[in-house]
């Protein structure tokens, strides 16, 4: 079988054959051989036939459509059935994916069109199917025969860069091949057919500096030393071109912007070598006085300088700092300048950069420069200035009006050396105590101090020119105010001194101290004494410690509130100053029961108040509440009693009135005895009222005779003649109740084996025990201790 070159064959009943129309190269389909008895149509109109069975479709045939770019319908192919004899009786169908709106067919001839453009990149294949039916009949001559119609591919997509432009960054002074970017551009056209998707990369701008790998897309720096300072942005133009490259492959370019970075390669620079700078002796300490700048051409940190002075004559009158805003040195005064004394300063200046230098830069040196800076100091009037920052002077106290204090002194550090004048200022204090000299300075008082009221003065001093006063200086001046021994001595505490009642003869009653005003010098060492003009104290003495303490002492034992509650006590106090000073202070003692509590002893009185812990205006307010209440009560039932009616309104009501008494009786103590009439007639009980207040008189208020007998020892008569007696002065006694009362007597009896056991009627030897151990007993024994010191001191006289 010979088949041409410039045709497509397709072994089976019903062939179709598609031209190629790619750059007019012929493309050739791989067939089977046609079997036997097979018609074949070719592109050119040639025909064969190859013997095959008489009927039937060959199923599962690959058809290849080349891709067709074109607006009119273009011929496919033609579809033929071993059936058709060429009357028109046969009908071919065509039916799929594309079917009718596509591909489109010749019902009689069998001829295929292509209706529309066709692109791979939007679908690469469809499946369709063929039929052959009897016009006449509608009988299927053949099976429906299913077959692909692939579309080959041609270059028909240019390359693009899906993610351009890009922007790129590269250190400056990189060496050559230092990789810069890769680029990557894609191809829509199919990669496994021909050189459609094959792309090459090159350059199109940006050379000598870049260049780009044609396979991988990398750019490279292609020259050596770019400098950043010289020429800082690049914009490079990648193409990538498909085809391999070869003329009539479609492209596709990109923008890529790089920038060099900076790095280190440019040390500071002072524009000029010398500077000159003008300043006036007036200029503050710490102030800036003026500035410099070296020039760095890099960037960022690699421009940071530090400047520094580097001479000693200039280091040691001015500093320097660096602005990092502006990156200049500013220059500042560390002591005060005098044109007097010095007129010109030359400082060596250094910048250098804070970074440290890339080594491949050695060669430039180092990364510093130099500059020097002179420096005139102006003259200008000044004011005077004083021999010394501050002044402290003294004085003694109560020393008279106009007394010199000290003196100041103050110049014009000019050349002209003006005269000064020296002033107080006004708005302070100092000026009540003392006054200065306007031309020589000296410090004067104005009136006597006291130490003891204002031992420091402050005063401020003010000097300016006689030629210039607008110029002042201040000066401080402290003023210590001297002792003197003008303040007598007193004693520390003005409270009163607390003495027992039951003191002893030489007891400590407390120990006293003095205080003085004036100083340690003065006022430290004291000595007591009573005063020696007057009597002896009786009471009480006084002792001399010796150590600016003395001691009050009892002159004898035993003191009673009662009879003298207050003493008074002068004491003499001398100082130890020259010259000696004395003053008399006068302590009260109070005599008062004492409670002890611990050492320390305290009056009863004052112990309940202290231990409950009021004050007297605590007490004041208790006692004010007390009495609101009472009045409250007494007004409330004052009230209620108001209120109650009588429930009989009689003048006639005979009824017994019943007095009612709720008087308790005195005790033992109780001396006075009750009266009985009251109970008999009431009305006559306010006549015989005694006063509670003093001791009744003797009087007999027996009603009849018989009156009560003296009162019979019971050693001498019998108990029962006694209570036999007791029982008719009862009866006789008018005085008594109008009913039977009862009265008790009660006797012990005589002849105890065991005798008396009170010591009041003993008649024995007097003890020598000591009885103040029971005042440790507490207030209820204190009574039993004194009666028993009585006692024994009545026994001693």
């Amino acid at each position: 079988m010979r088949i041409p070159t410039t045709s497509c064959l397709c072994p089976f009943l019903v062939c179709l054959c598609f031209i190629q129309r790619c750059s007019g190269a012929g493309h050739h389909v791989p067939t089977k051989v046609p079997s036997k008895n097979q018609t074949r149509f070719l592109a050119n109109g040639e025909t064969e036939v190859h013997h095959r069975p008489k009927r039937g479709w060959i199923w599962n045939q690959f058809f290849v459509l080349e891709e067709h770019i074109g607006p009119d319908a273009q011929y496919v192919g033609k579809l033929h059935s071993n059936s058709d004899k060429g009357d028109g009786s046969v009908r071919y169908i065509l039916s799929g994916e594309g079917a009718g709106s596509i591909f489109i067919i010749d019902e009689v001839t069998g001829d295929i069109h292509a209706t529309k453009s066709l692109d791979r990149e939007r679908k690469g294949h469809y499946v369709l199917h063929a039929q052959a039916l009897d016009r006449n009949t509608q009988e299927a001559l053949e099976p429906m025969s299913e077959f692909i119609i692939k579309v080959q591919d041609i270059n028909d997509n240019a390359p693009q860069f899906p993610d351009g432009p890009f922007v790129a960054t590269v250190p400056e002074m990189s060496e050559v091949g230092t990789s810069v970017l890769q680029v990557t551009a894609t191809d829509a056209d199919d990669p496994t057919y021909g050189n459609s998707a094959r792309i090459v990369y090159s350059i199109l701008q940006g050379q000598p500096y870049f260049s780009v790998d044609p396979k991988t897309g990398i750019v490279r720096t292609a020259l050596p030393k770019m400098d950043r300072e010289a020429k800082e942005h690049y914009t490079v133009v990648i193409q990538a071109k498909d085809m391999a490259g070869q003329v009539g492959g479609l492209s596709g370019s990109t923008t890529i912007n790089v920038t060099l970075t900076d790095v280190n390669d440019n040390p500071p620079k002072f524009p000029q070598k010398n500077y000159q700078l003008y300043v006036p002796e007036s200029a503050q300490v710490g102030k800036p006085v003026g500035k410099i700048k070296a020039n760095d051409e890099d960037l960022g940190v690699n421009a940071d300088i530090t400047y520094s002075i580097i001479n000693s004559e200039g280091a040691n009158m001015f500093s320097i700092s660096t602005d990092r805003d502006t990156k200049e040195g500013i220059i500042s005064l560390k002591k005060p300048l005098n044109y007097e004394k010095k007129k010109t300063y030359t400082l060596h200046i250094e910048g250098a950069n804070t970074q440290q230098s890339d080594p491949r830069f050695s060669h430039l040196g180092a990364f510093k420069d130099t500059a020097t800076l002179k420096i005139t100091v102006g003259d200008v009037d000044e004011a005077p200035v004083f021999s010394m920052d501050y002044y402290i002077l003294d004085v003694y106290e109560n020393s008279a009006s106009g007394t010199e204090v000290g003196k100041v002194t103050a110049q014009d550090p000019d050349s002209r050396k003006s005269p000064v004048r020296y002033y107080l200022d006004s708005k302070e204090d100092g000026v009540r105590y003392f006054r200065i000299d306007e031309s020589s300075g000296v410090i004067r008082t104005t009136q006597p101090l006291d130490r003891e009221d204002i031992p420091w003065h402050n005063i401020t001093v003010m000097a300016s020119e006689v030629d210039n006063p607008s110029l002042l200086r201040h000066i401080p001046v402290t003023v210590q105010v001297l002792d003197m021994n003008d303040n007598p001595p007193e004693i520390a505490t003005d409270e009163e001194v607390i003495v027992c009642e039951s003191s002893k003869l030489d007891q400590l009653i407390q120990t006293v101290t003095a205080v003085d005003k004036d100083d340690f010098a003065n006022g430290q060492r004291f000595s007591f004494a009573l005063p020696s003009q007057l009597p002896v104290n009786p009471n009480f003495t006084l002792k001399d410690n010796g150590d600016s303490t003395a001691n009050i002492i009892a002159r004898r034992r035993r003191f009673n509130h009662l009879t003298q509650e207050l003493y008074e006590l002068p004491i003499v106090v001398w100082d130890g100053g020259e010259p000696s000073l004395s003053g008399t202070s006068t302590l009260t003692l109070r005599v008062c029961p004492c409670q002890r509590h611990g050492k320390i002893r305290i009056c009863q009185g004052e112990a309940f108040f202290s231990s409950a812990g009021l004050s007297t205006g605590a007490l004041i307010a208790i006692l004010l509440c007390i009495v609101i209440l009472l009045a409250i009560v007494v007004l409330f039932v004052t009230l209620k009693r108001s209120k109650k009616e009588p429930l009989i309104i009689a003048e006639e009501d005979i009824r017994e009135n019943v007095v009612t008494y709720d008087d308790e009786g005195g005790g033992e103590e109780d001396t006075e005895a009750f009266d009985i009439i009251a109970l008999r007639n009431p009305a006559a009980a306010e006549e015989l009222k005694f006063r509670r207040d003093i001791r009744p008189d003797g009087r007999n208020h027996c009603g009849m005779p018989p009156c009560r007998s003296p009162t019979v020892e019971l050693d001498e008569v019998d108990v029962h003649e006694f209570i036999k007696q007791r029982l008719v002065e009862a009866d006789m006694d008018t005085s008594v109740p109008p009913y039977d009362s009862l009265q008790t007597y009660a006797y012990e009896g005589q002849g105890s084996s065991t005798g008396s056991i009170s010591p009041l009627d003993s008649a024995g030897v007097q003890s020598e025990q000591e009885y103040t151990y029971l005042e440790d007993w507490g207030p209820e024994f204190q009574k039993l201790a004194e009666l028993y010191e009585e006692a024994e001191s009545d026994v001693t006289t």
